[in-house]
């Protein structure tokens, strides 16, 4: 009998592994496809500039709107998984990036790209991106939670690892126009296979995991009403946002930057994308170095790494030889979302239950807003500069408040909120 239990629990843990890995995989493929492919935006920029004769701060703005609905609407992720589940919101998702991207390839006037481009492809990115992923991630890993969804992030990274050049390719190919219906109607074909999943067991967890739930539901935690009462909740939302601020103001504007310093166009959208490469193993082990190291300790070296990138960067137009791309592409490229799966694990820790979701999505908004203000700073700072020298400045700084802030919190560097009676919680 005791051998016969011994087995049976075996195929349980296996058959929860397998579960666990296949649904790691589908995460960072829609990790990929919402949001590695709105970030090959940078490929995009100076085709829809010489094309539509627009100014930098216009062309940027789009972007900006994107990445700014992804965060203002993230709440509504969390809301949507929280009450409804995970089938409905990634259809969703997929019907509206699809929608998206082909209408982009129709379209004149920029409020129509506002619409498209902008609104419609950030919504869709926000209900298939982190929201969903990180609360259905924490459910299925416990003790190696870190590393499965840096795993997870990684997928952003691969997504414009092979993204970026694909697109490159078909706009020397095809035009911007076309382009951009191609990868919607591929987007649209993903949704028979979102139908298909079992996302019933997916939803429960697995056996002997403290988020696991038997609904298919979190129970228990925090609300979003509880949790913006913490002085953590307000902290989490600062590093987002400004972590935003020091990336994306930089990373939009870098394929364009590039060109303009005498880079091929497929040479400088190679360098992004193997950026975007490095970021896959970054993010990765960002999130297994967390877990063994701490914190704070992983997400200031991340962030050193963001600035010597930004740093690399600007000098490049101070020096001709163009190897020294190198100094940007290899630590930005490893910084570049590695914060992403520390700031995710510890929401799963701090912020566990039934209103994750939400609260997740609320913290997102800071980080979509960053991203958005800081992708149209870059663009207006080019207008009235002729440069970007500013913009790196800003960058560097935002960078450093959130290595101060990442150590300010005893909440964030230990990973859990302390209890009315000053104790660790036991879960």
């Amino acid at each position: 009998m005791q051998s016969c239990k011994l087995v049976t629990n075996f195929d349980v843990m296996e058959r929860a592994f397998v579960i666990g890995v296949g649904l790691v995989f589908f995460c960072l493929i829609m990790a990929a496809v919402g949001r590695g492919m709105g970030d090959t935006y940078a490929i995009f920029l100076l085709p829809l500039s010489q094309d539509l004769g627009w100014e930098r701060s216009n062309i940027a703005s789009i972007y900006a709107v994107y990445i700014g609905a992804m965060g203002v609407f993230s709440p509504l992720s969390g809301y949507l998984f929280d009450r409804f589940g995970s089938r409905l919101i990634y259809v969703f998702g997929i019907l509206c990036l699809g929608a998206g991207y082909w209408a982009a390839g129709n379209l004149t006037s920029l409020w129509h790209f506002y619409l498209a481009l902008g609104l419609l492809t950030g919504l869709g990115a926000s209900l298939i991106w982190q929201v969903p992923a990180q609360s259905l991630i924490s459910r299925w890993f416990d003790r190696h939670l870190g590393t499965a969804i840096a795993l997870v992030y990684a997928g952003y990274g691969f997504g414009i690892l092979i993204l970026a050049p694909i697109a490159q390719i078909l706009i020397d190919n095809y035009g911007w126009r076309l382009t951009y219906q191609q990868f919607g109607i591929v987007f649209l074909c993903l949704i028979p296979i979102i139908l298909l999943v079992p996302w019933k067991v997916i939803e429960r967890g697995a056996p002997n995991n403290p988020r696991r739930t038997s609904t298919g539901r979190a129970e228990g935690g925090h609300t979003l009403r509880s949790a913006v009462k913490l002085p953590v909740f307000w902290i989490m939302f600062a590093i987002y946002f400004l972590t935003a601020f020091a990336i994306f103001g930089v990373s939009v504007q870098s394929v364009a930057y590039l060109v303009e310093l005498g880079f091929g166009e497929l040479e400088a959208a190679g360098a992004f994308g193997l950026a975007g490469m490095l970021s896959f193993a970054g993010m990765f082990l960002t999130g297994v170095a967390a877990d063994k190291f701490g914190n704070s300790l992983v997400a200031t070296i991340s962030y050193f790494l963001t600035i010597s990138g930004v740093l690399g960067l600007a000098a490049l137009q101070f020096f001709s030889y163009e190897g020294l791309v190198l100094l940007w592409i290899i630590p930005y490229g490893l910084s570049m979302g590695a914060r992403g799966p520390i700031i995710a694990t510890l929401m799963a820790k701090l912020f566990s239950g039934k209103g994750l979701g939400a609260i997740y999505g609320m913290i997102m908004m800071g980080q979509g807003l960053g991203a958005g203000l800081s992708a149209w700073c870059g663009g207006l700072i080019y207008d009235f500069t002729d440069g970007y020298n500013l913009m790196f400045c800003i960058s560097v700084v935002s960078a450093l408040i959130c290595i101060a802030l990442f150590w300010f919190s005893s909440e964030i560097r230990f990973g859990y909120v302390k209890s009315t009676s000053g104790t660790k919680p036991s879960n």
